[in-house]
């Protein structure tokens, strides 16, 4: 396989829009909008070109390209910490239970809170693979390759993770959830609040959403039977994340009511898993299937290959997976099983 990950930067500006116009809306960090990502990708030069090895209001944008030819099939994306710039906002569901001694009855209802939360955390994000690459496991290379530049840049990113999954979108682009909660108080549609955030931020959010508990029975069917369920092309994405140590902890999304999975990053499989070994030499054939990456900030790249873990501590990769990384005997690459 010739694909990788590599950083993102201005160049590809009309490839992230190409493939945002492919989404059908509900991707807030991929806007089919070429300033607003003009502006996400100026932010992540920022981002890869800071030298301070600290945490900050970092964003960290990642391309898969084939090395071969260059052709650009997917995105996904970094926050080191959200919650900066305006409040991260998103529903807690929790349950209130009540109780009468004169009925002899106990009523349990279950509520929806606004929060911030899940403030100062890390987010994966912005996770997109073209439709006519999703085979061959490149999915899960663009998802776990996240990972390993988490490991490989430990200080820049909190203690805590979360990942957004998009939640259900009907056949007319709208949201069953944003239409039965918030869409009653802003006067416009998914679409069009979604953009807006995409675009200028959640604060009218702020201004705006009703800041007491909203009660789930009172919400129309249609509402109720989508909290906390992703889309149907984000099952496989849910599981990938369970496999990883993310949970479900009862936090959904303000506008679609997809889940928020959240894990302590430490705890995530591919960082507690990552090696990092000098690579002595390019000669396997027949090693354990790996993800492998190498460089730093602006130089990293992930691709799949094959490796093996030395005693003495150093690393063996394939021919392939060498070339595509670009990477010789002497350097350092990390990896983590595939």
């Amino acid at each position: 396989m010739t694909f990788r990950l590599r950083a993102a930067n201005t160049g590809d500006l009309e490839h992230l829009y190409e493939m945002a116009k492919l989404t059908g809306g509900g991707f807030t960090n991929l806007p089919a909008d070429r300033a607003a990502l003009a502006r996400k990708l100026e932010r992540a030069a920022a981002a890869f070109g800071r030298d301070d090895d600290t945490i900050g209001d970092d964003q960290f944008v990642l391309i898969l390209e084939d090395s071969e030819t260059g052709e650009v099939r997917g995105t996904c994306q970094l926050m080191s910490m959200v919650g900066q710039q305006w409040p991260f906002y998103s529903y807690r569901l929790n349950t209130l239970t009540q109780h009468s001694q004169e009925l002899d009855r106990t009523v349990r209802a279950e509520l929806l809170s606004l929060v911030t939360d899940l403030e100062g955390s890390s987010e994966v994000g912005g996770l997109f693979l073209h439709p006519a690459a999703r085979a061959g496991g490149l999915g899960l290379l663009l998802a776990r390759s996240r990972y390993l530049f988490v490991a490989m840049h430990r200080k820049r990113f909190a203690d805590r993770i979360l990942a957004e999954l998009r939640g259900v979108i009907d056949d007319r682009g709208g949201s069953p959830f944003w239409d039965g909660v918030a869409g009653r108080f802003f006067g416009m549609g998914f679409q069009e609040a979604d953009y807006f955030n995409a675009i200028n931020g959640n604060q009218f959010i702020a201004d705006l959403m009703p800041k007491h508990p909203v009660y789930v029975a009172m919400l129309n069917s249609e509402a109720r039977k989508v909290i906390g369920v992703p889309h149907p092309t984000g099952r496989a994405a849910m599981r990938m994340l369970e496999d990883e140590g993310f949970a479900a902890e009862g936090y959904v999304d303000i506008f679609d009511g997809g889940p928020t999975m959240t894990a302590r990053t430490d705890q995530v499989r591919s960082v507690r898993e990552a090696v990092a070994a000098k690579l002595e030499s390019t000669d396997v054939e027949a090693g354990e299937k790996a993800l492998i990456a190498t460089g730093h900030l602006d130089t990293f790249r992930c691709a799949y290959g094959l490796r093996e873990l030395r005693e003495d501590g150093t690393v063996a990769i394939d021919a392939n997976c060498a070339k595509v990384l670009g990477v010789g005997e002497g350097d350092e690459v990390w990896s983590v099983a595939r």
